[in-house]
């Protein structure tokens, strides 16, 4: 089959996030982070800025929604801060021009599915988005539409970076 079974282990107990509400806000928890790719089989963490900035911010029905600028701000400044990447997380003179042009109202995530991409066929759960308008990176526009541009501007950083 093409579907994909959805067993919750953390995060999710009693059907509701209300616990993890909490967690949110605190100042030490970080938001969003994946392991890049290491368990590609297995789980898809891809998708976790996008279901930030969708259901904790505008969709949630059940219980309080967190501001958008507080979910933006964990996800740039405060992640780039806890990394010592002090030449990011900001748009300000000086700093790595790194963002995503977004447009909010149709900021959406599809299910998730496998595709055997890898080498010897192997598998992998991908999730795309949709809603994601350009994604700069260096002052260089990488993604347009959802399409990549071919630029690749980005290279490897080690440890903390200074402005």
């Amino acid at each position: 089959g093409r579907a994909i079974i959805y067993f919750p282990v953390f995060n999710y107990s009693y059907e509701k996030l209300s616990h993890t509400y909490e967690l949110l806000q605190h100042p030490r928890t970080m938001l969003s982070l994946g392991d890049g790719g290491a368990h590609c089989g297995y789980i898809c963490d891809a998708s976790l800025p996008t279901f930030m900035l969708t259901h904790w911010t505008r969709d949630r029905t059940r219980g309080e929604k967190l501001p958008l600028e507080l979910i933006v701000k964990r996800q740039t400044s405060a992640t780039a801060a806890i990394y010592g990447l002090q030449d990011r997380g900001l748009i300000k003179p000086g700093y790595i021009a790194d963002f995503n042009l977004i447009d909010y109202d149709n900021l959406s995530l599809t299910p998730p599915h496998f595709i055997s991409d890898l080498p010897a066929g192997g598998r992998r759960i991908v999730q795309e988005a949709s809603g994601y308008l350009a994604t700069i990176k260096s002052g260089h526009t990488i993604f347009e539409n959802g399409q990549a541009t071919g630029a690749m501007p980005g290279k490897l950083i080690r440890g903390p970076q200074r402005v």
